[in-house]
């Protein structure tokens, strides 16, 4: 087989720079280690920012986000049993973010591909990359029994933190920066409409709390857990008993509780790998770097590393090597800021038992300068809401 760029990974990020360069003509093969259904059933981010939700309509997939898509103009922060509003949409300029799951994005994704006919190899096992340092490199995976080969221009790896493309750089060509963090989120999913119309981020000294939703009668909430919890040890009761308990007293009491239909747990890191291009070799976002949760940024990291990415792989076959040169700069200067930015959510609002009793009154005291602050709650909304594809 023989295409212009050869994609692995089928999440968002494949699916979408798929897209993307579908639609200025530039022929692309997505490969997937898991089935369909199984990239499916991944419950993941949900909260995108306007050049995410910009960038999903330039590919064509945006109609159904826009229909159904939760505009959300502020977030709460939530200690010392109160709530405190942080006006994202007026603090910023005007912006705000949309609360759309990505599953669903995944969805719109996987349903453009498949109508414009393009070809998306599922559940293939064995993939290896080969002569990404020449003009040629391969693509070599297992079918029916048989090995199978895609020689193609480019190859963009977009199969997350444990995939086989950022596997396959060379030794020594690869620098990276890991923060991995003491405690993990237990996650639910349940059919009941949310505690609140914005996002509560909760600091409370039994951990950090997230209470979050995909519609207005789907809710998704988290808490703090240890590293060493099991889900098993976690049922419903003693999740919404334990949410309860971290929640001002007003929320608490209007909490609609409900059956889990999804239940995780994943522990919190931090990851940055450098450089994000190997001769014909390009990452984009898991497979090059992780951020924890707390900021909303891992899926529209992802979007703006395809943003670059696009431009770049479109640029080269227009005949200009500029934008294919800079890839890796521009995409790591965005990805650091927002690095820097979650580790900050994360550190303000989690319990951090080796900090102790000190480490805790600093973030009570950090916690009220912010909420007393338009100049420190300004810095929190532009954050919140996306730097743009070009900070």
């Amino acid at each position: 087989m023989r295409t212009q760029v050869a994609i692995i990974g089928a999440g968002p990020a494949g699916l979408l720079l798929g897209q993307l360069l579908h639609r200025e003509g530039i022929g692309n093969v997505v490969l997937e280690l898991r089935s369909q259904a199984h990239v499916l059933s991944r419950i993941r981010a949900g909260v995108l920012e306007q050049g995410t939700v910009d960038l999903l309509g330039k590919a064509g997939v945006g109609q159904r986000l826009q229909a159904e898509g939760l505009p959300h103009r502020g977030i709460e922060l939530c200690f010392d049993g109160s709530r405190h509003r942080v006006d994202i949409h007026g603090l910023s300029g005007g912006k705000q973010v949309v609360v759309y799951g990505q599953t669903e994005v995944t969805h719109d994704l996987m349903n453009a591909r498949e109508a414009a006919g393009l070809t998306t190899l599922y559940a293939v096992p064995d993939v290896s990359l080969h002569g990404f340092d020449t003009h040629q490199p391969t693509v070599r995976y297992t079918r029916d029994g048989k090995e199978q080969e895609i020689v193609c221009d480019f190859i963009a790896g977009c199969d997350g933190y444990h995939g086989v493309s950022r596997a396959s750089v060379p030794p020594g060509t690869l620098q990276t920066y890991e923060r991995v963090y003491p405690f993990g989120w237990l996650g639910i999913l349940s059919d009941t409409p949310p505690v609140s119309d914005e996002l509560i981020y909760v600091n409370h000294p039994r951990g950090f709390a997230l209470c979050s939703m995909r519609s207005k009668t789907r809710s998704r909430y988290y808490v703090q857990c240890s590293l060493d919890d099991k889900l098993d040890g976690w049922s419903d009761t003693r999740f919404w008993d334990e949410l309860r308990r971290r929640l001002d007293a007003e929320a608490a009491e209007r909490l609609v509780t409900g059956p889990s239909i999804e239940k995780s747990m994943a522990p919190l890191r931090s990851f940055v790998a450098e450089p994000l291009r190997f001769g014909r070799l390009v990452l984009a976002g898991d497979a090059a770097h992780i951020v924890p949760p707390t900021g909303a940024k891992g899926l529209n990291l992802a979007a703006s590393d395809v943003h670059f990415l696009w431009q770049a792989l479109g640029g080269h076959y227009r005949g200009s090597a500029t934008e294919l040169e800079h890839y890796s700069e521009r995409c790591l200067a965005r990805v650091w800021k927002a690095e820097r930015f979650s580790w900050w959510m994360t550190s303000l609002l989690h319990k951090f038992p080796e900090n102790g009793a000190f480490g805790q009154r600093l973030q009570q005291a950090e916690l009220n300068y912010l909420v007393q602050s338009k100049a420190a709650m300004t810095s929190l909304a532009e954050n919140y809401v996306g730097l743009g594809l070009e900070a």
